[in-house]
């Protein structure tokens, strides 16, 4: 007995109905060869957007913008003019499956790029369809054979679709009055839909080591690391930086190159991630390892959040090859990361994006985004409301906007990026708001971002400070020295930095206080006074009324005159209690105190010299016998 399939009875095969993984048509199973055949002749790379539903068929008679094949097929050749099943049926013709039309008919190519998942940063990130784009394949055999047909094709009836795209609209839209094809200006409902969804720094993260600027001193072309990424020989690293330079997207760069040689790559965030998370992924890379071979490269971000018992997680592993480790931190490695790991690694210092950098990457950006940066030296109307062709932008923005905000990020390529977008996006809903309020059928053709909504979006200029990491001590000590500089401009620049970056005013007058006394010393003695009247000014009224209080303070000892004489003598003090060997000396007897009458009979006190007593200088030594004669003002050792 035949055993028959699903293909072999038609009836069967309508019921068994299969997805087309292209185009994402439904159809019957036995349709689908000679269907994939056609659908990837109709799209060369290999993907389409999916179809909208279908609506009703129109039979090509009823237009001529519907062509059909060049050669019909075998069906249409057995059939003739089959006449068209009713629309209450539930099946359809071959031909519908067999022979999809071409571009003019299926209407496949929209008429504006739609933002796929990828967005505009990925690959293609910003790229319109081919076709659309004036490329030299053609969609289809049809189309590059009979050109002229097509263009001569029209819609008889003038019916159309419901949710069908015009490829030949589109087509049109990126055509130049010359002929030549050229890329047509985004509308602005389009860069709302590529903005929307995802952060505009994570969508325009680069892939390849080429794209990835602003880090020439540690992944420049002449560099070792350089070298070990393009050759796959990747080290353990730490990434150290502060936010927004790049450490996320250097390994977001590894991850790729690693994907290409079948090296796995893991990805841990230390803020919640567990210990059994990094066992569980320890073990599966001893497996693929030792089963097949197979390199294992794990990623964890802010690995200083990791306490010291965690990190030594990661030390015997590391050590035996059986991980790669790559750890991003913004905290300085030297007090964060186990000394252990710090050995079996290799720091990276990525240093803060300069405003070059910053530029480069919104440019990038905006040129993805099909932005047009509008010359502010050139006096134009950019919200005229005359034409609007298809090549003129929809949404421009100053090119004083993108350098002012470039200087406002302060190296963090993160900020920018995202002050960027919140900018075009509060931009777009006002201008729908406008549209609605004045009553018009449809807003303003044309969008302007000013730099004036540059900085309203990021309100002021973003400071790095972190009051428990190493900003927090490197900004104090730039104001400890500016003070002994006698720079009193810089001394209230850095005093500044720290109280706009939320420092506590008390820390910062203790410190004025310390200061007070180690480097203006006797030279001012009121210093001291000054400093502590500071300190309790501070405690009493608190921010941001005491910030007058300290800048005055720092004014006074940056201009008080300087001496380390007594902080100096108390470090030879110290140095010389701590060389000292053996035993330390006795205190002589005559400085001993002698409450008690045994005390008095065993020599405590006795031979002491009453100095009030004395009209002239006494002669008394008050220092051990074994330190007779040292100057701690002169000598810096005992």
């Amino acid at each position: 007995m035949e055993v028959r399939g699903p293909e072999d009875d038609p009836f069967l095969a309508q019921l068994h109905r299969v997805q087309c993984p292209v185009c994402q048509q439904t159809m019957p199973a036995a349709h689908i060869n000679s269907h994939l055949d056609r659908c990837l002749l109709l799209h060369p790379a290999g993907h389409a957007e999916p179809a909208p539903p279908r609506a009703k068929r129109r039979r090509p008679s009823e237009s001529s913008a519907l062509k059909q094949p060049a050669t019909p097929t075998a069906a249409e050749s057995s059939e003739g003019e089959a006449e068209e099943p009713d629309d209450g049926g539930e099946t359809e013709s071959r031909e519908s499956y067999d022979a999809p039309p071409t571009p003019s008919g299926a209407r496949l190519i929209p008429d504006f790029p739609v933002a796929r998942p990828g967005s505009p940063g990925g690959k293609g990130a910003g790229q319109r369809p081919a076709a659309a784009a004036g490329s030299a394949s053609p969609r289809s055999w049809d189309e590059a054979e009979a050109p002229e047909e097509e263009e001569a094709a029209g819609d008889a009836d003038g019916e159309d679709d419901a949710g069908r795209w015009d490829a030949d609209a589109a087509a049109a839209a990126f055509e130049a009055p010359g002929g030549r094809p050229h890329a047509r200006a985004p509308a602005a409902e389009e860069v709302r839909q590529l903005l929307e969804g995802k952060p505009l720094a994570d969508t325009m993260r680069p892939d390849a080591l080429q794209d990835f600027v602003g880090q020439g001193r540690a992944v420049g072309p002449e560099t070792l690391l350089r070298s070990l990424l393009e050759a796959n020989e990747v080290p353990s690293l730490i990434l150290w930086g502060p936010p927004g330079c790049g450490k996320t997207t250097l390994a977001h760069i590894i991850a790729n190159n690693s994907k290409k040689h079948s090296v796995r790559f893991v990805t841990l965030s230390a803020t919640s991630a567990k210990t059994t998370d990094v066992r569980d992924v320890i073990k599966q890379a001893q497996n693929e390892k030792r089963f097949f071979k197979r390199k294992t490269i794990l990623f964890v971000d802010e690995i200083h959040r990791f306490n010291k018992s965690q990190q030594d997680t990661f030390l015997p592993h590391v050590e035996c090859g059986t991980v790669t480790l790559i750890g991003a931190t913004t905290e300085n490695p030297s007090f964060q990361v186990n000394a252990a790991l710090l050995s079996r690694c290799r720091v990276i210092v990525l240093e803060k994006l300069p405003v070059e950098a910053v530029v480069t990457l919104l440019m990038r950006a905006i040129n993805s985004l099909g932005i047009h940066v509008l010359d502010s030296s050139r006096p134009a109307d950019p919200l005229s409301h005359g034409s609007n062709s298809g090549s003129e932008p929809s949404v421009l923005i100053e090119d004083k906007a993108v350098d002012t905000l470039a200087r406002l990020s302060d190296g963090d390529a993160r900020a920018g990026l995202n002050g960027l977008q919140l900018a075009v996006l509060a931009r777009l809903s006002a201008r729908k708001a406008f549209g609605k309020k004045s009553g018009q059928s449809y807003p303003p053709s044309r969008v302007l971002v000013t730099e004036g909504d540059v900085k309203e979006g990021l309100q002021r200029s973003h400071i790095l400070y972190d009051r428990a990491g190493e900003e927090h001590y490197n900004c104090i000590s730039a104001l400890h020295k500016s003070m002994r500089g006698s720079d009193p401009s810089a001394s209230l620049y850095w005093l500044g930095r720290m109280l706009e970056g939320g420092e506590d005013p008390l820390y910062v007058a203790r410190r004025l206080v310390r200061f007070a006394s180690e480097d203006v010393g006797l030279a001012d003695p009121s210093a001291l006074t000054q400093a502590v009247a500071a300190y309790q000014g501070c405690h009493f009224i608190g921010m941001p009324e005491c910030e007058v209080l300290l800048a005055q303070c720092v004014v006074y000892l940056a201009r008080a005159p300087k001496s380390v004489e007594v902080y100096s003598a108390y470090s030879n003090v110290k140095a010389c209690l701590r060389s000292h060997q053996g035993p330390l000396p006795p205190v002589p007897l005559h400085l001993r105190n002698a409450p008690t009458r045994l005390m008095k009979d065993l020599g405590y006190g006795q031979g002491y010299k009453y100095n009030p007593v004395h009209s002239e200088p006494v002669d008394q030594d008050y220092l051990p016998e074994e330190l007779r004669g040292v100057d701690f003002f002169k000598q810096r050792r005992c």
